[in-house]
Parts: C-alpha cells; sequence; structure tokens
C-alpha cells in the first residue's frame, strides 16, 4: 500500500505563489494620515492610463510584462500601490520600440493559451497578506512566480497592498486601506479594459489566513458605498473614460484558512475550544477565566440572530445544554456533521500506513516537529480516542461517527490563542494593529467584546489580576475615534466583516454585488480559529444564493493551504478554469 504524508503546521503562508512576503510583527498606524508615502512624492497626480508602449518581454518564456504600475491617481503610498501584469505572449501583438527593451503591444483577441484566448482569459489576483500584513509589489521580474498560471493561460496581476504593518510616521495603513487598495487595483484593471487581454469580467482572488480573510472581504463586498470615500481619497478609478461607473465586484474568490468574522471572533473561539480548556488564561484562579465562560455564553445569542439555514433549508440554532455551554440544538448537530464528513473524506483520500508530521514550532524558528506512523486505520481510530471515545469506527464501511465536539476539541483542536483571542483585553493580539488608530497603538475593534466586558466588569473586578484598564472604557475611547477619512471603529469593523454583506441581521446586507464563485478550503485542525469560522462564511453565500459554493474542511491539517488532495496551486488553477467560461 502507498504511504501518505499529512502534514499538520502553519507553514502553507510561504507556498502561496512564491512573493517571499513573511509574517510581519503587529505593526503601527497613524491616525491622522497624510496622503503621501515617505518614500516618494505624491503632489502630482498619477495617470490611471496603461502605456501600451512600456511592455517588456521575456522571450524564453513568451512573457509579456510590466512592473511598478501606479494604480491610482493620487496614492497615500507610491510604494505599494503599484502593481506588475504577466500576461501570456499570444494573448498580446508587440512591435519593439526603438530604445531596444521595451514593446508597444496591443491586445489578441484570438490569441489562445490552453482552455483559453485573449479576450476570455481570466485574470487572478494574490493575495497574500498573512495577519492581514502588507503585500509587497514586485521590483523585478521574475518567471518563477508566476510560471505555473501563465502556462495554464491565466493574466496574472499582482498588486502592492498596504497592511497592519507598514505603517509610517506621516501614513496610517490600519483598516480597511488593504482591502480599499485591492479593490482599486481591480479598479484599474476594469479602466484599462480596452488595452488590457484577458476577461475584467472574470477576475479571481485567491489567498491564505489574513490574505484568504482579505479576499473574502473584497469577494463579498463589491461595490459596497463603504468603501467609496477612501477609493476617492486614492484616486480610484471610479468611472471609466465616457464616464460610466466602474465596479469593484470579482469573480472569485479562493480563501485557505480565511481568519474572518474578526467582529466575533472572541465569542466563537471560546465557544468552539476555549470552553474545554483550564491552563493559561482559561485556569479557574483568573479573571480571565470567567471571561472565558462569559464570551462563550454570549456567542449563542449573536450566532442564533443570523438566521442561518442548511442546504435544506432548516434554521440552525444553538440552545442549552445539560453540560457544557450551548452544546446543543441544530447548528451544534450540523458543526458535528461537517466534522464528520471531513473525517469520513480523510478516511476515504487516503491509504493506511501513513504518518502524521507535527509542525515543532512557527515557520522558520528551526525547531523540529515529531512524526508518527499508523499501521491501520484501527490504529488511528485507538489514537484519536486516546484520552475519551469520541470515535466510532465501521471497518465494513470505513466510516467514522464523531459523537461530539468536547472529544474532538481535546484531541484534535486545543485552543493555542489566549482569552480574548483575537481583540485583545490589554490591545496586545495582532488583530488589534489591524485596527490601530494611532502611532504605536493598537485599538479595540469589537463592540460584541465590549459588551461582554461591561456586563461582567464588576466580577472580574473581584480578581486579584483584573485591572481597570482592561475595562469597557477602553474599548469606548478607541471606538470614538475617527481615522483620516473621518470614520469611526463602527464603519471599518462593518466593512471588515463579510457577514455585514451576507447576513440579514445586518444593514449592509444586499447593499453590494458579492462574487459568484467561491472555494474555501481549511485545515479543521487549526487553533488559529474557530471552526465556525469558515462553515458561517459558506452558510451565509449558500443562503444568500449563491450557488457555486465548494467548500472543504480538510483533516489532519492545520493552519496551511489545505487540500484533500493534490497540490494548492494546481487545485486552484483546475478550479478556476472549471467555473470561469471560456
Amino acid at each position: 500500500m502507498n504511504r501518505r504524508t499529512v502534514i499538520r503546521s502553519a507553514t502553507g503562508v510561504a507556498a502561496l505563489a512564491t512573493f517571499g512576503v513573511a509574517e510581519g510583527t503587529a505593526g503601527t498606524a497613524f491616525a491622522a494620515a497624510a496622503s503621501s508615502s515617505s518614500s516618494s512624492s505624491t503632489s502630482a497626480a498619477y495617470s490611471l492610463e496603461l502605456d501600451s508602449a512600456a511592455w517588456s518581454y521575456d522571450a524564453t518564456n513568451d512573457v509579456y510584462y510590466q512592473i511598478g504600475k501606479v494604480y491610482v491617481a493620487n496614492p497615500a503610498a507610491t510604494d505599494y500601490e503599484n502593481l506588475s501584469i504577466y500576461v501570456p505572449g499570444a494573448y498580446l501583438t508587440a512591435t519593439a520600440n526603438s530604445d531596444g527593451t521595451t514593446y508597444t503591444a496591443k491586445a489578441n483577441p484570438k490569441g489562445t493559451v490552453g482552455a483559453y484566448s485573449g479576450r476570455t482569459a481570466p485574470i487572478v489576483i494574490p493575495v497574500n497578506t498573512p495577519g492581514y500584513a502588507q503585500q509587497a509589489p514586485a521590483t523585478s521580474y521574475s518567471y518563477t512566480s508566476v510560471s505555473a498560471y501563465l502556462e495554464a493561460g491565466l493574466v496574472y496581476v499582482w498588486p502592492g497592498l498596504r497592511g497592519r504593518d507598514s505603517s509610517t510616521s506621516t501614513r496610517s495603513d490600519a483598516a480597511p486601506w488593504g482591502v480599499t487598495d485591492l479593490k482599486a487595483a481591480v479598479r484599474f484593471l476594469r479602466y484599462n479594459r480596452s488595452v488590457l487581454p484577458g476577461s475584467t469580467d472574470d477576475i479571481v482572488l485567491f489567498g491564505m489566513s489574513g490574505g484568504g480573510a482579505q479576499d473574502t472581504v473584497a469577494g463579498t463586498s463589491g461595490d459596497s458605498p463603504l468603501f467609496d470615500p477612501y477609493l476617492r481619497t486614492i484616486g480610484a478609478a471610479m468611472e471609466d473614460a465616457h464616464g460610466r461607473p466602474l465596479s469593484d465586484a470579482v469573480a472569485g474568490v479562493m480563501a485557505w484558512c480565511p481568519i474572518t468574522d474578526l467582529a466575533e471572533a472572541n465569542l466563537s473561539y471560546e465557544w468552539n475550544m476555549g470552553q474545554f480548556a483550564s491552563t493559561g488564561t482559561r485556569a479557574s484562579t483568573t479573571w480571565t477565566s470567567a471571561y472565558s465562560a462569559d464570551l462563550a455564553k454570549a456567542w449563542p445569542k449573536y450566532l442564533n440572530r443570523l438566521g442561518l439555514r442548511d442546504e435544506h433549508g432548516r434554521r440552525l440554532e444553538l440552545t442549552e445544554s445539560s453540560s457544557g455551554t450551548y452544546l446543543s440544538g441544530s447548528y451544534y448537530d450540523h458543526l458535528i456533521g461537517v466534522i464528520t464528513t471531513s473525517l469520513n473524506n480523510f478516511l476515504s483520500d487516503n491509504t493506511f500506513p501513513y504518518t502524521i508530521t507535527t509542525q515543532g514550532g512557527p515557520p522558520g524558528s528551526g525547531q523540529t516537529g515529531t512524526s508518527t506512523t499508523y499501521e491501520t486505520v484501527a490504529d488511528y481510530i485507538a489514537y484519536l480516542n486516546t484520552d475519551s471515545t469520541w470515535v466510532t469506527y465501521d471497518a465494513t464501511t470505513n466510516t467514522a461517527t464523531v459523537s461530539g465536539l468536547e472529544g474532538f476539541v481535546n484531541s484534535q483542536k486545543t485552543a493555542n490563542k489566549p482569552v480574548g483571542a483575537f481583540d485583545g483585553y490589554s490591545r496586545g493580539q495582532g488583530e488589534n494593529s489591524v485596527f490601530a488608530m494611532g502611532l504605536n497603538a493598537p485599538s479595540h475593534f469589537a463592540p460584541l467584546t465590549r459588551d461582554v466586558i461591561k456586563a461582567n466588569e464588576s466580577t472580574y473586578a473581584t480578581y486579584s489580576d483584573w485591572d481597570s484598564a482592561y475595562g469597557s472604557a477602553a474599548y469606548d475611547s478607541d471606538f470614538a475615534k475617527k481615522d483620516s477619512v473621518g470614520k469611526d471603529m463602527a464603519w471599518r469593523g462593518d466593512a471588515y466583516n463579510p457577514l455585514y454583506f451576507l447576513s440579514p441581521a445586518f444593514a449592509g446586507y444586499r447593499q453590494s454585488k458579492v462574487a459568484r464563485h467561491w472555494r474555501i478550503r481549511t485545515g479543521i485542525m487549526q487553533g488559529d480559529t474557530a471552526n465556525t469560522t469558515e462553515i458561517n462564511v459558506q452558510l451565509a453565500l449558500l443562503n444568500y444564493g449563491i450557488r457555486d459554493v465548494d467548500f472543504a474542511t480538510v483533516w489532519a491539517m492545520a493552519h496551511t493551504m489545505a487540500e484533500r488532495t493534490g497540490d494548492a496551486t494546481t487545485n486552484f488553477i483546475s478550479w478556476v478554469e472549471s467555473v470561469v467560461k471560456k
């Protein structure tokens, strides 16, 4: 029999394209942002026209490309707000310029590569922003980074995007600027559709972790008015040359392990995982143990307001249970069904013996993980049931049944973040920098968290480790501040919440254009976010009326570009071909 190796790790970000954009430390932002970059002048407006006489050519691989085109008229950061375009040679007809190095080219709609032509080729855009960090733009040409996509006939556009750790002393790059820049790049492509090969109707985003989160936000918030004041500030293309409105809606989204929705992530993390933990910030002597329990109790109330339904139209809700916190109801049953399906897919996809290799430490740490080989399915099931029996297995049908959430979490998905996993009570989590409101001043951003703190503050104050600085007043202070565009935290938080656009529980419902094609993959074992994160996005998309939602949780995978089988890049390219009209 074949031996399969299953890797549970957090190394997938490095595999997304090959940008060399690494996870950064929590960055800072400056609330009174100037409209210029510290590295370049923006006193004169930039042209939104793509220069058809500025193409370079890689004759060896038959690729035309342009590097470093500023994609907005009034950039705040020319060091990030520029993009590169890579086009298969068949899609352009070009003549050499007198300088001997550049070419003047026009689109060739009849040129073909694989299944596509110069008219129909989808445009794919990577969003490689781990932890909502910046995406550095290309500064030189490399075929290796884009070869798989171009050989498949795709047009590849790589925009620089600002992020949580790219701010300067004179410029704020905190949310929503990352997604704003992404939307501006999409609008630039449509502004230049007459001179660009490829189909600007078929733009597909793809990203992992914070990148998956931001492409999910962009994919749900097409043309949302929440982004208009930000887009206008940087001179994004709002109309074409004939005065017709331009759109930033996209056709498709590929999201691996999207770390969203941040607005409720503190609550879902404690309900899904924290309620089963009793060490660290969840130890009984700490005020955060009580905080964890209160967050877990608050999440079902939020969940039930969403009105999610399964594929049969059944309302999904959580109800009180005899043990644990709201471990009952139709939503709970749905979650257990997702976990069970994930395990059975794994048993179907793999042969035994197989080896699990765990990551020894953070990517780049040099720490060595451990590998364990299981000779038979029975050996593996016995391992899963080491501490308690939560999986039963039928060898005749090669199927397993998961009996409950607690056994799964304690065995495979323990909490690896402290209480206040996203909006930290001392503003110490990376996501607090995503919404920073001042220089070296990460900010609170989650009203649901603030409500829990306010309701229970007097109880928390009875613990010896409580500090009044953790109180609700700190949240209210941060929420009241306004950014350089004049918007407060509520506005910015809504803009970065995909459910705000998908769920009738929010004012943004049906106020945007949602991508029509979705592929979501997540490692079910990751301790980075709750299982409910991706499940709720999938359900909300289906409930919204999006018919094409390809969703899977991948067993034995953690926070990585998880795939049931095969290679992530190859699978993504194949998916694009399957959903986009030729």
